[in-house]
């Protein structure tokens, strides 16, 4: 006997988006990304006298940092991809407070965090982050759409 198979809906596919970008920013932290970026030093306000005195002990921690930050930034996107394609996609009630859960304090911190710091970066963080509350809209839609179109067991 074959198991059923949900389809892919709206909702799935925009929550698997939502972590294949979270995990490409943990990809980016972990080996792209430059101890510090000319928003940091802007925004840590040092002289350049300051900056070049603690700037090598400084960026040697911040790379470590910035790679272990990727690290869950990664597993976070990985995770949310099997969320979306397993118990997200068959309409498991848990699953959506995973993904609420999950993305708030993922790219929805990281987004919030970007326009505290005014970071060059927060308006396409800002983006990704509506990507993946299109997806939890997109869930809140199909399930108010499943519960009108049920037949009532007579």
């Amino acid at each position: 006997m074959k198991a059923s198979v949900n389809p892919w809906t709206t909702s799935s596919v925009t929550l698997a988006l939502a972590g294949m970008i979270i995990a490409g920013i943990g990809l980016y932290f972990i080996a792209l990304r430059p101890p510090l970026l000319p928003e940091d030093v802007r925004y840590i306000n040092l002289s350049a006298a300051e900056l070049e005195a603690i700037g090598p002990r400084l960026a040697m921690w911040l790379t470590q940092v910035f790679r272990v930050l990727g690290g869950y930034a990664l597993a976070t996107g990985v995770l949310l991809v099997a969320l979306a394609i397993t118990a997200f996609r068959a309409r498991h009630p848990v699953a959506v407070a995973g993904a609420l859960i999950g993305g708030a304090s993922s790219i929805g911190l990281m987004s919030v965090v970007n326009f505290t710091i005014g970071s060059d970066f927060r308006w396409p963080l800002f983006a990704c982050a509506l990507v993946w509350a299109v997806s939890l809209i997109a869930y809140g839609l199909e399930s108010s759409n499943r519960s009108q179109t049920k037949e009532p067991i007579s």
